[in-house]
């Protein structure tokens, strides 16, 4: 898939709040600091369409940006920011689960794993969550490019088999790298292709 065009189509902290037209929308959601907005831009090969920070806990509303006129990439609060007051905690887990429960137009959500360390007990019970609630979901690795190749596989092949202690088989998941690109076609390959298959 070629992505010709990415424009900013609101923010929202509920999910009556967002965009009017509706269309498909294939979400993003991590731990803080995992590099979500790094590789949204990647994604859409776009500098700035998403912006990066070094302070974690940087996109604390819903973030629609329209891709081709044709669905929604929607850009998540991060999960987990350990030094947001607990108030502000308990307000961006209303805001993500609020989208999560309600949003009709929700085909798939992408969850975005560290490459580079083991699977965090966080993300594990927010992946089982999301099985126990019927939300479609894809695993994202990020980072690849900080690792080796050897030390890349053995790392995820890891945390693969922690998953699937709890399912009988993988969703489908993806390695990238906001650096080199590495991913980005697999993803808007799968993206077309579940599109595709709402015809």
């Amino acid at each position: 898939m070629k992505i010709s065009q990415a424009i900013f189509s609101g923010s929202s902290s509920l999910e009556h709040q967002k965009p009017k037209l509706r269309l498909p929308e294939f979400a993003f959601i991590g731990r803080s600091n995992v590099g979500k907005s790094s590789l949204i831009n990647t994604i859409c090969e776009r500098k700035n369409l998403a912006l990066t920070s070094s302070r974690p806990g940087k996109t604390q509303l819903i973030n629609h940006f329209m891709i081709n006129e044709k669905w929604y990439l929607v850009d998540l609060p991060g999960y987990g920011y350990a030094q947001a007051s607990k108030e502000k905690r308990e307000t961006l887990q209303k805001t993500i689960l609020d989208y999560l429960n309600n949003s009709e137009e929700l085909v798939n959500l992408f969850v975005l794993l560290d490459s580079r360390h083991d699977l965090q007990k966080i993300d594990l019970n927010f992946m089982i969550q999301l099985g126990e609630s019927g939300t479609p979901f894809s695993i994202v690795y990020t980072k690849a490019d900080k690792l080796g190749s050897e030390a890349l596989r053995l790392q995820i092949e890891k945390n693969n088999n922690a998953l699937l202690e709890y399912w009988e088989e993988l969703p489908p998941h993806f390695v990238t790298s906001a650096e080199d690109g590495r991913g980005r076609e697999e993803i808007l390959k799968h993206i077309g292709t579940m599109l595709k298959n709402l015809k």
